[in-house]
């Protein structure tokens, strides 16, 4: 019996100190003092209302602490092998090419000129003689190597994507710090960021004529600096597939979609005013691993571009085709004459994926880009 007693006794005194720490702690984390991590986050109602605690609570909440990265997938490197490689001619009299060595090397009798401009030659051998350099562009072509200079490829490639992210993110455009606040009068942070990284957009506000993006807990960027992702998986009007590609003028990005998610986005360079990108829906006509394009559009051809073996071309309106870029480094900004130049891991991660038939869906949702056919060329590179 008295055992049974102490039991009771010893099971009371332990209901009442429970029930005394659990008000205290109650009390405690009401006043902030005892506020774990998995509470924080769990019971944030519980927690102090001031201090630095409540500010990692709101980091978190909104993504801001811990960071988390972009849900991608690796890439092959080798999608950006291209077997050629490139020269830029700065000939001002034109670039003769010669159906023989012989003809190079002595300088005569040219089978015909390539015009100056902006002029790019692809090449598979290289010879020295005589003092002088002769490229080989195809077997049994050549031209001399006076006034030629060969090029670096592009090192910058988009992301794929295992899901669509939660939230926007953005490449950055240009080297810069961000500011502690929206404006342009507000003080920077010190954080500098380099071209091409990627940030998260948190947050959006509007100061005069331009959005300011959040891009860190005290860390804000102008819209101008920034080329946005924003995903939106819903099909756009007139797209009856599960599969299609959207391009935002505006914001110079690319998009892939397929079965509700955002599988691929990357930067392009669309076309130059004068020469636009045209915005509406269409669909590829035509896949070209490789193809030559050439041509101009001013009365006196001071505009002439000539450019070898842009590889993996999707046509998709007219003369105009996403396709594989190595003569610049500019994405993020218009650079074409209407075509929308792509990184080449990018150009070839696409052109296996697309099939002729496959969407292409491109808008300007600033509305600065024209919507009259007869404003638009027949387009190119």
């Amino acid at each position: 019996m008295l055992r049974r007693f102490s039991g009771v006794v010893l099971s009371v005194l332990f209901l009442l100190v429970a029930a005394s720490l659990a008000e205290a702690t109650a009390s405690s984390m009401q006043l902030g003092m005892i506020c774990p991590s998995r509470l924080q986050l769990r019971y944030p109602q519980h927690c102090s209302n001031g201090g630095a605690r409540e500010g990692l609570t709101e980091m978190a909440l909104q993504g801001l602490s811990p960071q988390r990265p972009l849900p991608t997938e690796s890439l092959d490197p080798s999608l950006g092998n291209v077997p050629f490689y490139y020269l830029r001619s700065g000939r001002q009299d034109g670039t003769p090419v010669y159906g023989s060595y012989q003809d190079a090397l002595q300088g005569r009798d040219p089978v015909w000129t390539v015009e100056p401009g902006f002029v790019f030659f692809s090449w598979i051998d290289r010879f020295e003689e005589d003092g002088k350099v002769i490229y080989m562009i195809a077997p049994g072509i050549y031209i001399p190597g006076g006034g030629i200079g060969r090029i670096s490829l592009t090192y910058f490639h988009g992301v794929a994507l295992r899901r669509t992210p939660s939230r926007p993110f953005a490449w950055v455009l240009m080297r810069l710090q961000t500011s502690t606040s929206p404006g342009f009068d507000q003080p920077q942070t010190g954080r500098w960021i380099n071209r091409y990284e990627k940030v998260w957009i948190y947050d959006v506000e509007r100061i005069g004529d331009y959005d300011w993006y959040k891009v860190g807990p005290n860390d804000w960027i102008e819209q101008r600096r920034l080329a946005v992702v924003k995903p939106d998986p819903t099909r756009p009007d007139g797209v009856d597939d599960y599969r299609w590609i959207s391009i935002n003028l505006y914001e110079q990005t690319l998009m892939v979609y397929e079965e509700g998610q955002l599988i691929y986005a990357t930067l392009v360079s669309s076309g130059l005013k004068g020469w636009w990108t045209q915005p509406g829906l269409f669909q590829v006509y035509s896949k070209l691993e490789g193809d030559r394009m050439m041509g101009s559009f001013e009365a006196d051809r001071s505009d002439f571009y000539y450019l070898e073996d842009v590889p993996w071309n999707l046509y998709y309106d007219k003369a105009r085709a996403l396709h594989g870029t190595y003569w610049h480094n500019g994405f993020g900004y218009p650079r074409s004459h209407g075509c929308v130049n792509l990184a080449l891991i990018d150009a070839h991660w696409i052109y296996n994926w697309a099939e002729e038939g496959t969407w292409v869906y491109i808008f300007d949702p600033s509305g600065e880009t024209p919507t009259d056919p007869s404003e638009f060329s027949d387009g190119g590179a």
